[in-house]
């Protein structure tokens, strides 16, 4: 393992947590945002969006340059202590392997703002200042995908992605084929809650209708995770939903919200649950695996038989980044299941390479003591390797365009906001 300790205190656990789930909600900043606002924070404009179309033979022009810039989240790369300095071990494997040398910034807080930032470049057709970029799928991502904002992959440089990527990975309907994007990591959006609390398991979305649980559930207050998950419950693919199928959703939020003690953001099911001011509640599959680790271990996550919502953090180049070729290098890197199973070791999402498990595995059989022990609960958990039929069963997040996402937001702002 990483120099992380278990149990974990609470504080820590929080700021772990709220980096990655403010990402979910980022672009509409928890359902408040308008899709207009959201446009004109990252400067774009009204609803056409002129693409520049890549340079043909533009991956035979591009030679290594031994240098990569990297921008991503808080807590998203495996760390330890040397001498006192925090350093990355995966990344100096891949430059020692590679002779491409990282420089690895936490610089993303938010999908919104960091685009934001980046936005005139993109734009004007100048490097970014990052090769490689994590954004998430559910709006941001897309919006990028929709602007010509980023270079379309050479898949033959992807071998390692090709081979050992999960089916569940390959062709996301935000990004048909992996045209621009491979996944980072992911997790799912389902149901936690505290057994003692509850006097019996929770299965079924429906099970948030029973009378005796009134007043003692909690929803994310957005108009993404809410109405995405709601749909699930009632049967319906987001991916595919259609308008009626939103004002269903909507009529189906009204009806439950009785039941419901509170909206929180999506940073607090870990706190509600944990305090047992809820004793159900919607929640992210990594925070309660945190959770779970950090001296709140009754708390379960379930998947709904109905199914939960899978979302993931992208890996992409944006347009005008100094060095493709050395980011393109990367990402298939981390598709090695020996990288991919350090990631996972201390990020405890869900990885992209499922083999990553039985590397794990085998560092499991050769450890003792306390990291046994942890190396032992990560692979048994299904918060970060969930099953192939609950993935399977996960359902993505529905590709907006910019006039359908200003009709979503009519629907749904108003219960979030009332």
């Amino acid at each position: 393992m990483s120099d992380r300790q278990q149990p974990f205190d609470p504080a820590l656990l929080r700021g772990m947590t709220m980096p990655r789930i403010s990402r979910r909600s980022a672009l509409r900043g928890a359902g408040l945002l308008s899709a207009s606002a959201a446009l004109a924070a990252c400067g774009v404009s009204g609803t056409s969006e002129d693409k520049q179309p890549q340079a043909s033979g533009f991956w035979a022009t591009q030679t290594k340059a031994g240098l990569l810039d990297f921008a991503n989240w808080p807590l998203y790369m495996d760390t330890a202590k040397v001498g006192g300095k925090t350093v990355y071990p995966s990344l100096q494997e891949f430059t020692k392997e590679s002779g491409i040398k990282v420089n690895y910034k936490e610089v993303i807080q938010e999908n919104d703002a960091f685009l934001g930032r980046i936005n005139p470049s993109l734009k004007a057709g100048q490097d970014p200042g990052w090769d490689l970029i994590v954004i998430t799928n559910g709006g941001p991502i897309e919006k990028l995908i929709r602007q010509g904002f980023l270079t379309e992959l050479d898949h033959s440089k992807l071998q390692n992605f090709e081979k050992n990527a999960g089916a569940a990975f390959k062709n996301p309907s935000y990004d048909p084929g992996n045209k621009y994007t491979l996944a980072w990591q992911s997790g799912l959006t389902g149901l936690a809650y505290n057994p003692k609390l509850t006097k019996r398991e929770i299965t079924s979305f429906q099970d948030l209708y029973d009378p005796a649980f009134k007043g003692k559930i909690t929803m994310f207050g957005d108009d993404t995770d809410f109405p995405t998950l709601t749909m699930i419950g009632m049967g319906i693919d987001p991916e595919k939903s259609t308008e009626d199928d939103w004002r269903r959703a909507a009529a189906e939020m009204k009806k439950l919200k009785p039941q419901l003690r509170e909206f929180i953001d999506n940073a607090g099911e870990a706190e509600v649950l944990a305090s047992g001011n809820a004793w159900i509640s919607m929640a992210y599959s990594g925070d309660i695996y945190q959770l779970n680790n950090s001296g709140s271990p009754d708390i379960k996550f379930v998947v709904p038989k109905e199914g939960a919502a899978l979302w993931t953090d992208n890996m992409a180049i944006p347009k005008g980044a100094k060095h493709p070729l050395d980011a393109i290098t990367y990402m298939d890197y981390v598709y090695k299941p020996e990288v991919a199973a350090k990631l996972a070791e201390y990020i405890a999402y869900i990885t992209p390479v499922p083999s990553a498990k039985e590397q794990l595995q085998a560092k499991e059989g050769q450890a003792s003591g306390e990291e046994k022990k942890t190396l032992a609960s990560l692979i048994s958990s299904p918060l970060v390797f969930p099953s192939d039929a609950e993935l399977t069963s996960a359902k993505r997040y529905r590709v907006l365009t910019v006039q359908e996402e200003q009709v979503w937001d009519r629907i749904f702002q108003p219960i979030i906001q009332s």
